[in-house]
């Protein structure tokens, strides 16, 4: 498995090996030894997969208190993946890291508590699983705007289809102090 470092602290690519032959290929998405190894020590509680249609954007989100670890990939078709951090204490505080993720580069997108995350479908649908390191708590979930201008993120997608929780989402700045991490 080849383990890209992104320029945030705590984001790692993973690039798991690929065994493929006429019939199709093979591919081990999680291992606890050999991810420990490359850095990703941690216990999941839960496994998720969603459904997205060409545009539509989820983000950005996160949970305070209960926080989630999450292991991203894509099973079919493609997506613009992003962290924004948002550790108070940080040196890249509200900085974004995106990652291109799809069935065709098996990539995988690890992000730490401590960060929103957001995604957007650049293929005609995208089948999106990832891995929490903490069960759901819809008590505890926040959303930032996908569109916060002081994050700037830039997203492949003009005009995303997004839900009225996201609409509603505030602006980092906007966010309470205790909702974010120190």
């Amino acid at each position: 498995m080849n383990v890209l470092t992104c320029d945030i602290a705590g984001l790692l690519i993973l690039e798991p090996k690929v065994f493929g032959d006429a019939r199709g290929f093979f591919v081990e998405t999680w291992n606890r030894r050999r991810y420990g190894e490359a850095g990703i020590d941690v216990d999941f509680v839960q496994d998720n997969i969603s459904f997205s249609r060409r545009g539509t954007l989820r983000g950005l989100h996160f949970q305070n208190p209960k926080p989630q670890g999450k292991l991203m990939q894509v099973l079919q078709g493609e997506v613009f993946d992003v962290a924004v951090d948002i550790r108070r204490s940080s040196p890249t505080y509200g900085r974004w890291h995106g990652v291109l993720l799809s069935a065709e580069n098996k990539r995988q997108f690890y992000v730490p508590s401590g960060f929103a995350h957001g995604f957007a479908v650049l293929s005609d649908t995208a089948l999106f699983q990832y891995k929490c390191t903490e069960f759901y708590s819809p008590q505890d979930e926040c959303a930032i705007r996908w569109d916060d201008p002081d994050i700037g993120v830039e997203w492949p997608v003009k005009t995303p289809l997004i839900s009225d929780r996201d609409a509603k989402g505030l602006r980092l700045r906007e966010t309470p102090r205790e909702r974010l991490f120190a």
